[in-house]
């Protein structure tokens, strides 16, 4: 069994009594964009706790969040078709082979799905008499509770708890704690799914590896992961940065400007330089990708530059991949082919005009044959398998590779020491 902190463990779903009860489920199938699926791995990633669910005889209903449709400043919720729930039901009822029903609710224009009413019940009575096999309900994020504070939060908590005799949770990359994913749990008996085990037990293997540990991070945003990047860097051998953190990186320290980087994101990085004056755990990628152009890749407008001929006060316009050659350099190849332990969080490149840096980084950690390789993140997984798929394929059932499904909950669970004390999976141990 799973165990967390002195005398507590999780609740697992193989200990729950589901038999003719209907299960609540929040899942992490956040992968439609522009009203298509981008990438399976995450729904296929829940099929075994689905599965076991209905060959137990519970009767599931789903829920998962899809982007970010409520405006932080405003409240206000867009509930956009191409944000639906709709083109994973139809993945799922080709996987399933069963009926999946998507109750309808009134929409208010600002304020989303404000009240689960009687018409779902109507939908329970044809899930328990097995004329359909689940119930998915519209993105939970449309509904006015799921992010508020309010009154509305509470409400919806106790909603979808009567929905339900028991609570499963699978949405590892949900890490927040929503109504979802936490305040509900107050309220019915919630339990772990498998998807969520088999991700907590390799966590475990993040947060004591084999040495030398090696941690390579990219991304978009610099501020968002100050916290997570500082605290990973206590716990590695060795940091390779890539995307806009290592712009960020490079700017705080050689004194230099680069394209949109920010001069608050530059400010909050002097620390992480300060840090490594003293360790020098940061393996400087040598090599990188100049364009004069944010987008499309253009000939002409690209060129690779040496970081070691950055000089203070220099310009540069967006650098947007880090050149292949970089991981041939000596230094960051020893890195790489002497670790024994590597977590990868990263896509070097603006996808999917610049990828080059990306594919080079995996074939160099897929050279390392004796490390535990550990993936972290959608767009990490997606960009691996676009990218490099023999990799991938072959990754898929090798026990020196795992693919996690939430990247940014690696992160959250380095910086708190344990994915015990991430909040929804806390409220999961038996205390």
């Amino acid at each position: 069994m799973l165990k967390g902190k002195k005398n507590s463990s999780l609740r697992l779903l193989q200990e729950a009594d589901i038999k003719d009860k209907v299960v609540l489920i929040r899942v992490d199938h956040n992968t439609v964009k522009k009203g298509r699926i981008k990438d399976s791995t995450r729904i296929d990633a829940s099929l075994g706790t689905i599965f076991n669910v209905v060959s137990r005889g519970g009767k599931p209903i789903l829920m998962t969040h899809i982007g970010r449709p409520r405006d932080k400043k405003t409240g206000k919720i867009n509930c956009l078709p191409d944000r639906s729930v709709r083109p994973i039901v139809a993945y799922l009822e080709k996987k399933l082979r069963i009926k999946i029903e998507v109750p309808e609710f009134s929409i208010h224009p600002e304020n989303g799905i404000t009240n689960i009413d009687r018409s779902m019940w109507a939908s329970i009575l044809r899930l328990r008499e097995g004329a359909i096999g689940a119930i998915y309900l519209p993105n939970i994020r449309w509904f006015q509770g799921e992010q508020a504070d309010g009154p509305e939060r509470s409400r919806l908590a106790r909603k979808l708890a009567s929905l339900a005799g028991v609570y499963i949770n699978d949405a590892f990359g949900s890490w927040r704690p929503h109504t979802s994913t936490f305040d509900v749990t107050k309220y019915i008996p919630s339990y772990a799914g498998y998807l969520l085990q088999e991700e907590i037990k390799n966590l475990e293997r993040v947060l004591h590896p084999t040495r030398p540990f090696l941690a390579i991070v990219a991304g978009t945003k610099y501020d968002t992961k100050i916290g997570p990047v500082k605290e990973l860097y206590k716990r590695v051998d060795h940091l390779i940065l890539g995307g806009v953190m290592y712009n960020t990186f490079l700017c705080a320290k050689y004194g230099v400007h680069i394209g949109d980087v920010s001069k608050e994101n530059i400010g909050f990085a002097q620390e992480l330089v300060q840090l490594d004056k003293q360790e020098g755990k940061i393996v400087e990628l040598p090599l990188l990708v100049e364009s004069e152009n944010l987008g499309e890749k253009k000939e002409g407008k690209t060129k690779t530059i040496a970081v070691n001929n950055f000089k203070k006060g220099e310009s540069y316009n967006h650098i947007l991949d880090a050149d292949p050659a970089s991981f041939h350099d000596s230094t960051v190849g020893d890195v790489i082919h002497s670790a024994k332990t590597i977590l990868v969080n990263a896509v070097m490149g603006l996808i999917p005009h610049f990828r080059e840096g990306s594919q080079a980084l995996y074939e160099a950690v897929d050279g390392n044959s004796q490390a535990l390789k550990l993936y972290g993140g959608g767009d990490t997984i997606e960009e691996l398998k676009n990218s490099c798929p023999g990799i991938y394929m072959t990754g898929l059932n090798n026990p020196l590779c795992y693919y996690f499904t939430g990247g940014g909950t690696v992160l959250k669970a380095l910086e708190e020491g344990s994915p015990f004390k991430i909040k929804p999976v806390e409220r999961l141990l038996r205390k």
